[in-house]
C-alpha cells in the first residue's frame, strides 16, 4: 500500500530522532518517496545530511535555501506534494503547536499549509505524555481527524519505565500500510483475475497455448492492490514475477485455472478475465516424451470449460464481471455479443490489427464496451495505464 505513496516526514527535537532514520529507509523499502522536514531542535539529535543520504532528497529546516541569495523553500509546495504528512517523532511542545496553530518553525508552516492528511507519533518521557495537558491535546487533535499512533511502553531515556516511547519503525510503517488501504477506494473488496496463456498437454514436452504474456493481468492486479483490493491473481506459465501484495495461484491447464477459478469467484466482489484460455484441449495426452514417428498426424481436441460464461452464469447481482476480447479485425460486433451471451458488465476489446497491442508488448490499445450502451475509445497507452483506465470505469460500477 505505500508503493509510489508521498510521504512527508516531520522530525521534531526528541531523542527519539534516530529512528525516523530507520523510519524513512523502512518507508522506502516499502516503495514510497519520503521527503523530510525537520525542526531546528531535532539536527541536533540527528543531522540533515544523514537524512539527505538516506532519502536523495533535500532536507528542510528552515525558510530560506541560501540566506546570502534569499532563496526561500516554498512549505506551500511541500505541503501540496505528500499523500500524508507524518511526524515522527511528536514532541509534547510539537503536539501543542499544532493545537494551537502555533507558527515559529518551518515544519509548523508546512504543517498549517498542508492538505494531505497528517498523522503523528508521539514520543517523550511517561509523566510527560500522562500530563493532563499532553492528553487534552491529543483528544483535541483525534476530535479534529488526526490520527495518532500510540506510543509504546519500554525503558525511556529518562531511565524510567512506562509508555511515551516511539513506535518502532517497523510498526509505523504497518500502521501506514493499514490506514491507506482502510482510505482506499477498494478496501475489503475481493478480486479474482486470470492472467496469461495455459498450456494444453500433448506429451510430457510438447502443448496447445497461445502467445499471451500475462502482462495486461498482472497490471491490473498491481493497481488494483494499490487501490486497496484483496486481489487473488490466476496464473498461466508466465515469466513475470509476482505482484507485491498479490496471492497468486499458478497453473497450468484451463482445467486447473477453470476449478480453482470457480472457487474464488464465489466470495469475489469482482471478476475479471484476462486470460487467453485455450478453447480445445487434446483428447488424450502421453506422460512421456513421444518421438517423431510416435506423434500422430492429427490430434482428436476436447472443448475445454469456459471460465468467462460460467462465471457469468454464477453471478449475483452485487458483482461485477469483466471479459476480455482479442480480436484480428475490429472485432466490436463480437466483442459486443460477448458481453450479452455472458453476462457482462462491460468487455475490453483490443486487436492485433493496432500495431503496439495484443499478445507480448508493454503496450496496448483498448475500446471498453459497457452493459449500459456506453462506450470508450483509448489511444495506444502502456499497459500500467491501460490498467488504470479500465479500473476508472470498473470503479463507476461498484454499488454506492
Amino acid at each position: 500500500m505505500l508503493h509510489q505513496k508521498k510521504i512527508l516526514l516531520g522530525i521534531t527535537g526528541s531523542i527519539a530522532a534516530y529512528k525516523s532514520a530507520l523510519l524513512a529507509r523502512e518507508l522506502q523499502r516499502r516503495g514510497a518517496e519520503v521527503r523530510v522536514i525537520m525542526t531546528p531542535s531535532a539536527t541536533e539529535f540527528i543531522t540533515p545530511l544523514t537524512l539527505a543520504t538516506l532519502t536523495g532528497h533535500p532536507v528542510h529546516s528552515d525558510f530560506t535555501e541560501n540566506k546570502d541569495s534569499g532563496e526561500w523553500t516554498n512549505h506551500v509546495e511541500l505541503g501540496l506534494w505528500g499523500d500524508a504528512f507524518l511526524i515522527a517523532p511528536a514532541t509534547a511542545q510539537t503536539l501543542s503547536a499544532m493545537v494551537s496553530g502555533t507558527c515559529d518553525n518551518f515544519l509548523m508552516a508546512v504543517h498549517l499549509s498542508s492538505r494531505c492528511p497528517v498523522i503523528a507519533a508521539p514520543a517523550m518521557d511517561l509523566d510527560m505524555f500522562q500530563h493532563e495537558a499532553t492528553q487534552s491535546n491529543l483528544k483535541i487533535l483525534k476530535s479534529r481527524g488526526v490520527p495518532i499512533i500510540e506510543p509504546e511502553s519500554g525503558a525511556l531515556a529518562s531511565g524510567l519505565e512506562g509508555k511515551g516511547r516511539m513506535a518502532e519503525p517497523e510498526s509505523i510503517a504497518n500502521w501506514l500500510e493499514n490506514w491507506f488501504r482502510s482510505k482506499a477506494p477498494l478496501a475489503e473488496k475481493k478480486v479474482v483475475i486470470t492472467a496469461g496463456p495455459t498450456h494444453e498437454p500433448i506429451d510430457a514436452v510438447r502443448f496447445i497455448s497461445n502467445r499471451s504474456s500475462g502482462k495486461m493481468g498482472y497490471a491490473l492486479a498491481t493497481e488494483l492492490n494499490a487501490l486497496g483490493a484483496d486481489v487473488h491473481l490466476i496464473s498461466g506459465p508466465v515469466q513475470l514475477s509476482a505482484p507485491a501484495g498479490v496471492q497468486v495461484t499458478r497453473v497450468e491447464t484451463a482445467i486447473e485455472m477453470h476449478t480453482i477459478a470457480l472457487k474464488s469467484f464465489e466470495t469475489a466482489d469482482i471478476g475479471i478475465a484476462t486470460a487467453a484460455v485455450a478453447d480445445y484441449r487434446a483428447k488424450s495426452s502421453s506422460s512421456v516424451k513421444l518421438h517423431r514417428d510416435e506423434i500422430p498426424t492429427a490430434i482428436q481436441l476436447q472443448e475445454n470449460p469456459d471460465i468467462l460464461a460460467d462465471w457469468g452464469k454464477r453471478k449475483r447481482g452485487t458483482q461485477v464481471l469483466i471479459g476480455f476480447a482479442l480480436e484480428t479485425d475490429e472485432g466490436v460486433e463480437s466483442a459486443k455479443s460477448k458481453l450479452a451471451r455472458k453476462n457482462l458488465d462491460f468487455i475490453v476489446l483490443n486487436s492485433t490489427q493496432n500495431e503496439g497491442a495484443g499478445f507480448g508488448t508493454d503496450t496496448n490499445q483498448i475500446s471498453i464496451f459497457e452493459q449500459n450502451g456506453k462506450s470508450h475509445i483509448f489511444d495506444l497507452k502502456s499497459k500500467k495505464e491501460v490498467a488504470r483506465d479500465i479500473v476508472t470505469i470498473l470503479l463507476t460500477h461498484l454499488p454506492q
